[in-house]
């Protein structure tokens, strides 16, 4: 079992920026990969970004540019360092660990108040 507990969510204003952690736990070798997915209300989940073992990322393309996100192995954690945040940035952020089967946190809500 692995477990996810996010951070960092909260209300922001347009343009600004935020930084989510993801902190692993439990059987947390042989974890692949890990990232995060959003879902905003009245939509389904999407995915964001997703980063291998060996540090290569992936973005979605309404974040490249804007987002950027890490991974820390020695304290387990990624995270999401979100900047020039719009409106549409606004939803409940999901950290996934992908090992063997796919992982979910809990969510943190991040608002992008225009």
């Amino acid at each position: 079992q692995v477990q996810l507990v996010e951070s960092g969510g909260g209300l922001v204003q347009v343009g600004g920026s935020l930084r989510l952690s993801c902190a692993a736990s439990g059987s947390i070798r042989s974890i692949n990969f890990m990232g995060w997915s959003r879902q905003a209300p009245g939509k389904q989940r999407e995915f964001v970004a997703s980063i291998t073992t060996a540090g290569s990322p992936i973005y979605a393309d309404s974040v490249k540019g804007r987002f950027t996100i890490s991974r820390d192995s020695a304290k387990n954690t990624v995270y999401l360092q979100m900047s020039s945040l719009k409106p549409e940035d606004t939803a409940v952020y999901y950290c996934y660990a992908d090992r063997l089967r796919t992982y979910w946190g809990q969510g943190t809500q991040v608002t992008v108040s225009s």
